[in-house]
């Protein structure tokens, strides 16, 4: 299973992801599941994958060929963030009945992604690519979007991510819910890769990777267990619990 995540900030973009590939108890593998290209003060472009790898694999291989090529569609001359997600998700559909047109074997081949990123002045954007090949775009109301194992890490993007949080923020929040995730479902799992890019700047930014040995990244899982068990002990208190000779009161119990 996969967890991608993509958070769109007024500082920039915030994008997450583990590398852990499942195809059995007994096939376990890791791979990049975050695609940079980059054409610094040009365009800057992420590419984050979940579902079937075959078709994951297929759909980078086109892009770069076009690319190699210089097909007369490809990722260096669309004008737009929209017309980059139209082109990833034509070939995504493109390669996915390729696959299934020579498989007999019922193998599920789709893929979903999610785009992100910026071009010239254009502002920042993620989309979400199904694997129809059709998309939808992040919103001021939802201003992130989420791939593959999603519901374990949703919460915290829930209750935290807001426009105006900062880029060290969001990707502590990031982390948080990847943790998370990989907390409640084995088949997610590190390296983690997080990325932050600062809107105008058309530059890759910070790229970090974080196994599951990185002191970092078990500080912030740690801090944030903590908090939680702290958070936990300083709700408000049953109303019985605030008599220590455990007798309540005609006054002070509920009435149902």
């Amino acid at each position: 299973m996969t967890y991608c995540c993509a958070i769109r900030l007024d500082a920039g973009l915030v994008l997450c992801t583990d590398s852990r590939t499942n195809a059995g108890t007994d096939q376990v593998n890791t791979y990049s599941k975050m695609h940079r290209f980059v054409w610094p003060g040009n365009r800057v472009l992420f590419l984050l994958s979940a579902g079937n790898l075959a078709t994951t694999q297929g759909v980078i291989g086109r892009l770069n060929k076009d690319l190699e090529r210089n097909a007369h569609i490809n990722l260096l001359n669309l004008p737009t963030m929209t017309d980059v997600a139209q082109y990833v998700g034509m070939i995504s559909a493109d390669v996915q009945r390729n696959q299934m047109e020579r498989e007999i074997n019922n193998v599920n081949f789709e893929a979903t992604f999610i785009l992100g990123g910026q071009i010239d002045t254009e502002a920042p954007a993620i989309f979400l690519i199904y694997p129809q090949g059709n998309f939808i775009h992040e919103s001021p109301e939802h201003p992130f979007l989420q791939i593959g194992e999603i519901k374990y890490g949703k919460p915290i993007l829930d209750r935290v991510i807001r426009p105006d949080l900062s880029l060290e923020a969001a990707g502590r929040c990031a982390l948080v819910s990847m943790s998370s995730t990989m907390r409640s479902n084995v088949t997610v799992g590190p390296p983690i890769e997080l990325a932050l890019y600062s809107a105008g700047s058309l530059q890759e930014g910070r790229i970090l990777i974080f196994d599951e040995d990185n002191q970092f990244f078990r500080s912030v899982t740690e801090c944030w267990s903590n908090g939680l068990l702290q958070a936990l002990d300083n709700l408000p208190r049953f109303f019985w619990e605030k008599n220590t000779d455990n007798t309540v009161s005609q006054d002070s119990a509920p009435h149902f």
